[in-house]
């Protein structure tokens, strides 16, 4: 699949946790990794964890095209993680869609 960079969507979804929950909500933000890499219009799919707070949790994800976001949202690994990831966050993660502008 081949895009206009102009079609891009690049995602920043933060998941903010306790301290108790921490390495669990860690593992379970890790299990989202390599099944989206694999992905049909996924360009890039990384974790980072905040440097000034340990319990937030971000996840920079690039896609093709909005059609790869959507499909990325159904992906049965999405909702499997899910299910056992949203009771131990604080609040509903926060998620960002941004259109690539640069060359």
């Amino acid at each position: 699949m081949t895009s206009k960079k102009s079609e891009e969507q690049h995602l920043v979804v933060e998941f903010k946790t306790t301290s108790q929950n921490r390495n669990r909500v860690k593992e379970l933000l890790q299990e989202f990794i390599g099944p989206a890499r694999e992905e049909s219009g996924c360009l890039y799919y990384d974790l980072y964890q905040r440097s000034d707070d340990p319990n937030t949790f971000i996840i920079l994800d690039g896609w093709q095209n909005e059609a790869a976001v959507v499909g990325h949202g159904e992906h049965p690994n999405v909702k499997r993680v899910l299910e056992p990831l949203l009771p131990l966050l604080v609040s509903p993660p926060s998620i960002n869609v941004n259109t690539r502008i640069s060359d």
